[in-house]
């Protein structure tokens, strides 16, 4: 590291603070990282108490998936799965998989949301169990034939993770852990709190304002939803991503940031767009094309228990940012992603 990056640090301060001030909501985060310097900006009403900082903690909800994708990545790199792999190869769980008019459900097709399962496992008993997703996945539920439409899945990165786990031989967690988690340095983005985690986690709240409860989530739930981080962890995750030129892990880069479904391939397209258009997608990434002066983007939101989170890098431009904040306040979210789309392409425009 060298010297602080001083305009990052004015530019999310500024930046920051004036969405705070515009969507008054009870806490937000901002971080940024360019050429591996970092900053980040936590904001809180006077009088609320401790402003969210860097080391944070916060349920990331549906960026867990880009964890998952980085997973399957590194399994792709070193032989162990291959992408076009059917599904019924790799899961354990005793049941037939569906298909829909000749097309089985690929390892591929559940990374890119394009395997035609619905977004939810439906549940009966209201607790997700490997046995409740082996049952619902028994019964067909797909909506469209795999390959050939587009559908956000949480059911299909949550049977991922248990896919990529069994290929292993080992629970997906220690797989996460052993491949992605400890190779990045990242302390702080865990499957369950530790002790003394709980003391330092932002507090979620409802659409109303009520602070939402903090229900620890089932491992079946870690493929879609369920991890931990910090802005710190997150921005240093970014920073690892956009060395795109390290020989470390570097096949499981390139397969990783790769665009294998395009938007005009699809139909239908259902559930990607809340946070900037989707093209293309990656595994688990949302691609979205150079606009204007914004350069290139690979970006993934989040919300769970009260928290919606954003998080994108251009690796033309070795630039990241994340955001969070601790309300369902949806439109607030759809600024979120503008604010870090834009804050991107304001520090390095194309």
């Amino acid at each position: 590291m060298g010297n602080p990056d001083k305009l990052l640090e004015e530019t999310v301060g500024f930046t920051g603070n004036i969405f705070f001030l515009e969507y008054g909501v009870p806490g937000l985060v901002l971080g940024a990282i360019r050429n591996g310097e970092t900053a980040v900006a936590g904001f809180a009403p006077e009088g609320s108490g401790k402003k969210p900082d860097g080391d944070t903690m916060m349920r990331i909800g549906s960026i867990s998936k880009v964890f998952t994708g980085a997973t399957l990545a590194s399994l792709v790199a070193d032989g162990t799965v291959k992408l076009t792999d059917p599904l019924q190869k790799h899961l354990d769980w005793g049941i037939t998989v569906p298909s829909r008019d000749g097309h089985v459900i690929r390892v591929i097709d559940l990374a890119t949301h394009t395997s035609g399962l619905p977004r939810e496992v439906e549940l009966q008993s209201g607790v997700p169990t490997p046995e409740v997703y082996a049952k619902a996945l028994a019964a067909d539920p797909l909506l469209f034939a795999p390959g050939t439409g587009g559908l956000y899945s949480n059911f299909a990165f949550d049977v991922l993770s248990a896919a990529l786990g069994s290929a292993a031989g080992k629970p997906y967690a220690d797989v996460l852990k052993q491949r992605v988690l400890d190779p990045a340095g990242l302390k702080d983005t865990v499957c369950t709190l530790r002790p003394g985690d709980e003391a330092r986690l932002m507090q979620g709240h409802n659409v109303d304002g009520s602070a939402h409860p903090h229900v620890p989530s089932t491992p079946i739930m870690a493929g879609a939803t369920a991890l931990y981080s910090t802005p710190n962890d997150i921005l240093k995750w970014l920073g690892w991503h956009m060395d795109r030129l390290s020989t470390d892990n570097a096949e499981m880069r390139l397969v990783d940031h790769a665009a294998y479904v395009f938007r005009d391939q699809l139909s239908p397209v259902y559930g990607f767009d809340e946070s900037g258009h989707m093209n293309a997608m990656g595994l688990g990434w949302i691609i979205m094309e150079a606009e204007g002066s914004r350069p290139l983007i690979l970006q993934k939101s989040g919300g769970f228990q009260g928290m919606l989170l954003y998080c994108a890098f251009a690796p033309s431009k070795n630039i990241g940012a994340f955001a969070a904040i601790n309300i369902f306040n949806f439109a607030a979210d759809t600024g979120m992603a503008t604010m870090v789309n834009d804050l991107i392409a304001t520090v390095e425009p194309r």
